[in-house]
């Protein structure tokens, strides 16, 4: 069964490892800029790094806890300021912002569990933790 918590972990990362590309590209600055995010040269590339920086401690197991505050630390503005469905006037694109938002909240809620327990076995955290109790 620990593997089931690894390909978790695996499964949890990949968008966040992932999200890292296009966080430096000018078509996502200039999205982020139309929905009013502040300083978009700047916030954008940074989320990114924090994304990506908090995914790849969740698939090592590597200070994990940090790494699902990490992803919080992303999700949150992320989720409040790119999926503003309420705001939405077009019923198709406050349909997408709508699954887009509730998509974002059960990520975050994942992270906050990966927060508080950690990455569990298989983990490099697992493993420094037993390796000092000997």
């Amino acid at each position: 069964m620990k593997f089931v918590l690894l390909l978790g972990r695996i499964l949890f990362s990949i968008i966040f490892l992932l999200a890292i590309i296009g966080h430096f590209t000018k078509p996502y600055i200039q999205f982020a800029a139309s929905f009013g995010v502040p300083a978009p040269e700047v916030l954008v590339p940074l989320s990114g790094i924090i994304a990506f920086l908090g995914g790849l401690s969740i698939l090592l197991g590597y200070h994990a806890h940090i790494g699902g505050w990490l992803i919080v630390i992303f999700l949150i503005p992320v989720t409040l300021m790119m999926h503003r469905f309420w705001d939405a006037t077009d019923p198709a694109f406050a349909e997408l912002q709508t699954i887009s938002f509730m998509k974002n909240t059960a990520l975050l809620g994942a992270a906050l569990i990966i927060a508080y327990f950690g990455a569990g076995p298989l983990s490099i955290d697992h493993y420094h933790s037993h390796k000092s109790h000997k």
